[in-house]
């Protein structure tokens, strides 16, 4: 392994937590060559639920398909407290040559999903052999997050009525900030993600009798301009959002007027009460322009993930747990990004907090990675495993001092 991370050289480790890394290293190693994409996380699942049934926790499998939630009780206390880690790949050809790249051609762990099952595993092992707490915890190893909305899948399959939590947890690695580095801040931390498509129906021609026709495509151009004076002139300034028109298509030929023009693309916003008034505004100019021109418009809006927002009380909670185990300098703000991610459905059933973990800037990668950068959803991506065990003891922790003592609700 390479030299410490940031945090790690001032973090106290216990002796058992550090015989334990090179056991999560190799089953995150283990995850990471054998990716599965969202709801066939059935080698993945089966790895989960073994480990967990060997420590000696109670096992529920096919929670939302292909999820597994471990249940680890101690104690007489009815307080309980879930930590989730998504188990999913993606569709991404690996450039990585290493010895734990992928195995299967066009999958990829390129967003370090098998790092956040290896910490939650390696805290559950960890919490089942100490049981230096009074409750119970709930171990969510949930599917399909990459675009297949697992959390939702797992909530609809009775995840908060069959395992009653008062809070629920969760983390991503992120690349950028100092490897083994907390971000944790309460509010807005990622943006809900939103597909649109537009048809523009007029009536096709020749192109050089354009009298004749009625062109959709000089609507669709004055309609992607229009777009963005939603941003800059119906939302308030303070409030985020994002509108991309991505796709454009209209014509099969260079001479001939096309009857109809599709706009494609997405909406990102960190609230939902601004999400309504862009979908009404982008509703309203598309029905109205394409009027104004003599021609009719279908518009389809799709929601697909909300906005995460972290609880105040949970946050300031992780954000002091992890200050006290890494010390301040190593605890920073969120900063709100304008990516997805579906541990949004749970924070809106249970209080919470998601945060970051930072995974460093790519030198933790040896011989064999690819040429490209160490970023999300990157062929070259690698999760940095020293920061394993930063994870493992912030999520013991985090399950001791919670269940011990639950911060009160703003």
């Amino acid at each position: 392994m390479s030299s410490p991370t940031s945090a790690s050289r001032t973090l106290q480790l216990p002796a058992e937590i550090r015989q334990q890394i090179p056991e999560w290293v190799a089953t995150r190693r283990d995850i990471h060559a054998h990716p599965e994409l969202c709801y066939e996380e059935h080698r993945t699942a089966e790895l989960v639920a073994g480990k967990l049934a060997q420590w000696g926790i109670e096992v529920h499998r096919g929670i939302g398909r292909t999820g597994v939630v471990g249940v680890l009780r101690h104690g007489s206390s009815e307080r309980a407290v879930g930590i989730r880690a998504d188990m999913d790949a993606l569709l991404v050809q690996e450039e990585n040559t290493f010895a734990h790249a992928s195995r299967h051609p066009g999958k990829m762990h390129a967003c370090g999903h098998d790092g956040h099952t290896a910490i939650l595993l390696g805290a559950a092992q960890h919490l089942a052999a100490t049981r230096q707490f009074d409750g119970t915890v709930y171990f969510i190893f949930q599917p399909a997050e990459e675009g297949g909305a697992g959390a939702q899948a797992m909530i609809d399959d009775g995840l908060f009525t069959r395992f009653p939590m008062d809070a629920v947890f969760g983390l991503h690695n992120w690349p950028g900030i100092p490897a083994g580095d907390v971000a944790a801040s309460a509010g807005p931390v990622m943006a809900s993600s939103n597909e649109f498509r537009i048809t523009l129906r007029g009536k096709g021609g020749h192109a050089a009798m354009p009298h004749n026709a009625n062109d959709p495509v000089p609507v669709a151009c004055q309609l992607v301009q229009a777009f963005q004076t939603v941003i800059s002139r119906n939302t308030r300034p303070a409030d985020a959002a994002v509108i991309s028109v991505t796709m454009l298509e209209a014509g099969e030929a260079t001479n001939i007027i096309p009857d109809n023009c599709t706009l494609q693309g997405t909406v990102r916003t960190f609230s939902i009460e601004v999400l309504d008034l862009v979908e009404q505004r982008m509703r309203e100019l598309s029905i109205h322009t394409a009027r104004a021109y003599n021609m009719d418009a279908d518009f389809e809006f799709v929601r697909n993930y909300p906005p995460t927002v972290n609880s105040h009380a949970e946050a300031q909670f992780m954000h002091e747990l992890a200050s006290e185990l890494l010390g301040a300098r190593h605890v920073h703000r969120q900063e709100p990004t304008m990516a997805a991610e579906d541990f949004s459905f749970m924070l809106q059933q249970k209080s919470g907090c998601y945060l970051f973990l930072g995974n460093g800037d790519g030198d933790h990668r040896h011989l064999g990675h690819g040429e490209g950068p160490c970023l999300l959803h990157n062929p070259s991506y690698d999760f940095n495993d020293e920061v394993l065990p930063v994870g493992v003891l912030l999520w013991v922790r985090l399950a001791e001092r919670w269940l011990a003592a639950p911060p009160a609700a703003a």
